[in-house]
């Protein structure tokens, strides 16, 4: 399969033509416009600094549905002890920023480029990004970041500096996003963190077809809080 370079029209090539590790489209740029609409069609950016972006749709997808989520025992007794203090969207920038201090294993650097943290912050204003961030006192010790589009979340990353602060964030997430009636939360490639959290892999078609039937619903735009 060739891989697609984008024009300055915000059209992408349909994601089962990507390359079988994922890669379908390169260049373009991160205006809104664009990355919602990659969002919507089951493409998201990934790249290195100082690279052409470049676009994915992996084939199988991560993901999990909001209710599904059940915490472990142990992760159970944490939260039950309230070692943490849980917001959302109070320090989208700081979560971000947290996110992109880590590297990914056997590199030196991050994916989380300085184009990508001013896209997504600009998202956050816009009312499509939101993040969960978990406190012990005033000290931002884990969280995650993500897109919501119709009643999809896209699960970007997550940081943790204290036990079990980014897994408490993941719970508090999807304990929301069940009782907003959220149907998926899409976290995009395999990694051992998340399918210990429940997540699991399925079938890029059967993944397109619910992204479908989700983001035509309403969006949940603006400032999350925790509800009690």
């Amino acid at each position: 399969m060739p891989v697609f370079q984008l024009t300055d029209e915000i059209l992408f090539p349909p994601p089962d033509l990507a390359e079988p590790e994922g890669l379908l489209a390169v260049g373009g740029d991160l205006s809104s416009e664009r990355l919602l609409d990659a969002y919507s069609h089951g493409i998201f950016p990934w790249y290195d600094e100082g690279d052409p972006v470049l676009w994915w749709s992996p084939d199988p997808r991560m993901v999990i549905r909001p209710e599904e989520f059940q915490p472990s025992k142990s992760l159970a007794k944490v939260i039950k002890k309230g070692v943490f203090r849980v917001t959302m969207d109070t320090a989208f920038d700081r979560v971000i920023r947290e996110c992109s201090k880590l590297p990914r294993k056997g590199q030196a650097g991050t994916w989380i480029t300085t184009d990508m943290l001013n896209a997504y912050m600009g998202l956050h204003d816009e009312g499509y990004g939101h993040s969960v961030e978990c406190w012990v006192g005033e000290e931002l010790v884990g969280g995650l970041y993500g897109l919501s589009i119709g009643s999809m979340f896209f699960g970007e990353s997550m940081f943790s500096t204290r036990a079990n602060a980014s897994k408490v964030a993941f719970h508090v997430l999807c304990q929301s996003l069940a009782s907003w009636d959220f149907d998926w939360v899409d976290c995009q490639l395999h990694n051992e963190h998340l399918e210990s959290l429940g997540a699991y892999t399925i079938p890029r078609d059967e993944f397109m077809n619910h992204l479908k039937q989700s983001v035509v619903r309403e969006t949940r735009k603006g400032k999350w809080m925790v509800e009690d």
